[in-house]
């Protein structure tokens, strides 16, 4: 079994410009940055022919051309009384949605189910310990809340395998999909 999603990757430049950010908040286990992406779809553990069949849908999903996205704002996951994650948004574009429709259109045809939900993309910045304080939370969002990044080129998507270690993910590019 193998835990696949696919995911656009940021340039160099623009994650270590989030990385830059990821401070002052005691409780948060802040993303690496080899381990920002947006993710398109995630399939969770699939068995190796359902992976190599998804893998091959996929490349009727590489379609359209490159187009450009930006990140704009910061906000958080969670439920109840309890915030689960930090993350920097995705400016809405209907071009990303429909690569997200896409992905997900695959794993149905290589007979995967995956969750259904409506998409809204995101960067993950950090997960968050239980005893993190919610007025230090509201604090760090408030501060970076006007995080903007210059347009950010977008000519590929990738499959990625994720591996959880005591350490957090490991995600491994398995494939990648020109546009």
């Amino acid at each position: 079994m193998i835990r696949l999603f696919t995911a656009l990757s940021v340039p160099d430049d623009v994650a270590e410009a989030l990385a830059r950010r990821q401070t002052g908040l005691p409780g948060a286990n802040w993303r690496t940055v080899d381990q920002l992406h947006i993710t398109l779809a995630f399939y969770g553990e699939i068995d190796e022919r359902r992976a190599d069949d998804l893998s091959i849908e996929l490349e009727r999903a590489a379609t359209g051309g490159p187009f450009e996205i930006a990140l704009s704002g910061v906000g958080a996951f969670g439920d109840g009384h309890r915030t689960h994650a930090i993350w920097a948004g995705v400016e809405a574009n209907e071009r990303l949605s429909v690569l997200a429709g896409r992905c997900r259109s695959a794993a149905e045809r290589a007979a995967i189910s995956i969750e259904r939900r409506d998409y809204r993309p995101h960067l993950t910045l950090a997960y968050l310990k239980p005893h993190a304080d919610p007025a230090r939370i509201g604090a760090w969002i408030a501060e970076h809340n006007l995080l903007q990044s210059p347009p950010i080129r977008i000519d590929r998507f990738g499959l990625y395998s994720s591996v959880l270690t005591h350490d957090g993910s490991r995600y491994d590019l398995e494939r990648e999909y020109v546009l």
